[in-house]
């Protein structure tokens, strides 16, 4: 009897499969090809390079998924199943009568199995039912699985063409087939979104559609995932190309309720505010507000942390509503100190779309404005539910915000080390702009951040832990304060000129060897960056500096803190710095007595 039976493979084993063709002939009718596209044989074309991994079409009834996907897998050289034919098969009953007896939860948790078995053997290009994908353990199935998952996505009318004279089919029976449509698409397409491809399919041939797919299929690039591993607070840094297109799909599973409040900054928002909204609206997720601020540092006080509050709340927005940074380090910022204090605090996702935010001020949770006394002194940690690099942003950057945003990832190759001889190597091609060396940039740094992160989240260890991440810090943000964050200098470049002075201090202390300064400076300025205090056109003083320092986040006890190096990987905090040693660097390198 079917309710005993594990339709997943024990009386049909993945060996032991009836063809597709026959069992459509001869056994049950599946829902999937009753209502496709014409399916007529494809035709006997030599296949391409073995595609290396499985291929699953999801979509609407009518999409095509059965005729497309039989199309596909004779182009790609794969075998081609039929999820729904697989159950009707094992089952031996068709889908409706299997839902009649048992009901759709019973029939959703074998369509998983059938699934996850399919997609556990050899790549093939899977058509499933129209339900499935939008079932959330089978999703997740198939995410886990590793295939290209593929959406076919259809205007109503094309559907509506497709099925006209299925009126007798159940799903249609004395009811309009516009609104049964209407409804499912309203309730499906959300999650479809999730897929990693999606393309339009219109009246055009099956051939010709099938050739688009193939061509999506093959130039599809999956996104690195990077794990924060925070308990019940960690999340994803997700990395790749084209993620704003994509991003309602990438972050709904995150989110409490498809209702988001956007905050970037104005410049950011001309560039790439239509591509996330796009992106947001193909899963439904309603945008409440879109908010953009004044691009620079300026933005990050609290007279523009209370306009953005009042902005959020004017919106609708409640504690379900999530708020999505689209911006660099100041716009992350903001938007995530807002995030933490509005309403007690509310989920919030970066979309970070500078070099300086994808390597840094994404991943952590710090968030902060700036107070006269200096900066990021007021703020929260409150951890995004996900972050979403899209390398494609950074290829919009003028060429001296990329320079900045270097700076951190040189300062990541100072405390990884491995990293560092890769700077030295490559630095130049990711100031260039070369995607596969950015894209390289932006991963390591992830990866590196992420674990220091995960074991000291909110910077509470006595030695060492995430302030190491402040390698250069103490001076850069000395250097920023001075210069009142008017935009004369960048964060990153503040922090090149940092690491050489941590880098010179460090050796005067007797800590490295005098070659580090040197190697540090010299390869910061090959990047265009300033290295040193006389690199800077502003002026500044010695007593100036040590006040701004005399602040710092990392004191303890009124004693300032450094992050000093003994060479690239091995890295230390340290309070045992002679106040001499340091106005004495900052006079030697050009500050005013």
């Amino acid at each position: 009897m079917f309710k005993n039976l594990d339709f997943s493979g024990q009386e049909i084993r993945r060996g032991d499969f009836i063809r597709t063709d026959i069992a459509l002939a001869s056994g049950p009718v599946s829902r999937n090809s009753a209502i496709d596209l014409p399916d007529e044989d494809p035709p006997n074309l030599p296949p391409s390079t073995a595609f290396a991994r499985a291929v699953v079409l999801v979509g609407m009834p009518g999409a095509g998924k059965t005729a497309i996907g039989r199309r596909l897998a004779a182009r790609l050289g794969m075998p081609f199943r039929d999820a729904d034919a697989e159950i009707e098969s094992a089952a031996g009953m068709p889908i409706t009568e299997i839902f009649a007896r048992y009901g759709e939860p019973h029939f959703r948790d074998g369509e998983r199995r059938v699934i996850t078995r399919l997609l556990a053997g050899p790549p093939l290009v899977l058509a499933t039912g129209g339900g499935a994908f939008a079932d959330a353990a089978t999703r997740d199935a198939i995410k886990r699985s590793g295939a290209v998952t593929l959406w076919l996505r259809c205007e109503l009318a094309t559907l509506l063409r497709r099925v006209a004279g299925r009126e007798h089919r159940p799903m249609f029976l004395n009811a309009d087939p516009a609104e049964v449509l209407q409804r499912l698409m309203a309730a499906r397409h959300p999650f479809y979104a999730e897929a990693d491809v999606t393309v339009q399919c219109t009246d055009e041939s099956p051939e010709v559609t099938t050739r688009r797919v193939q061509e999506a299929v093959e130039h599809a690039t999956t996104p690195r995932r990077l794990p924060v591993s925070l308990g019940e607070h960690g999340y994803d840094v997700v990395v790749g190309r084209g993620l704003l297109g994509r991003a309602g799909g990438l972050i709904a599973p995150v989110l409490p309720a498809r209702r988001v409040v956007v905050v970037s900054d104005a410049a950011v928002a001309a560039l790439h505010l239509p591509a996330l909204r796009a992106g947001l609206e193909a899963a439904e997720i309603k945008v409440l507000a879109e908010i953009a601020v004044p691009p620079g540092e300026s933005s990050k006080d609290f007279a523009r942390l209370q306009d953005v509050l009042e902005r959020m709340l004017a919106a609708g927005l409640d504690r379900r509503t999530t708020v999505v940074a689209l911006g660099g380090g100041v716009v992350g910022d903001l938007a995530g100190f807002a995030a933490a204090v509005a309403m007690r605090g509310v989920p919030f996702v970066q979309v970070p779309t500078t070099l300086l935010a994808q390597v840094d001020s994404s991943v952590g949770g710090k968030t902060g404005v700036n107070l006269k006394a200096g900066k990021n002194l007021a703020g929260a940690f409150h951890q995004p539910r996900i972050v979403l690099a899209d390398t494609d942003t950074l290829a919009t950057l003028p060429p001296r915000e990329l320079r900045a945003g270097y700076a951190e990832v040189a300062k990541h190759g100072l405390l990884q080390g491995a990293l560092w001889d890769w700077c030295e190597a490559h630095g130049g091609a990711a100031v260039a702009g070369d995607g596969d060396a950015l894209t390289h940039a932006v991963l390591e740094s992830c990866r590196l951040k992420a674990a220091v992160v995960a074991a000291d989240e909110r910077e509470e260890s006595a030695e060492g832990g995430r302030a190491l991440l402040n390698l250069g810090h103490t001076f850069g943000h000395a250097l920023e304060a001075e210069c009142g964050f008017d935009g004369t200098l960048l964060h990153g470049e503040a922090v090149a000129v940092g690491l050489g002075l941590a880098a010179s201090l460090s050796a005067r202390l007797g800590h490295c060897s005098q070659e580090w300064p040197s190697r540090v400076i010299a390869h910061l300025a090959a990047c265009g960056l300033p290295a040193r205090i006389g690199d800077l056109p502003h002026r500044f003083t010695v007593d100036a500096l040590m006040g701004r320092m005399a602040k710092d986040k990392k004191n303890r006890d009124g004693q300032m803190r450094f992050v000093l190096l003994r060479g690239p990987g091995d890295v230390f905090t340290s309070s045992e710095v002679p106040r001499e040693a340091v106005t004495a660097l900052l006079r030697d390198e050009g500050a005013a007595s």
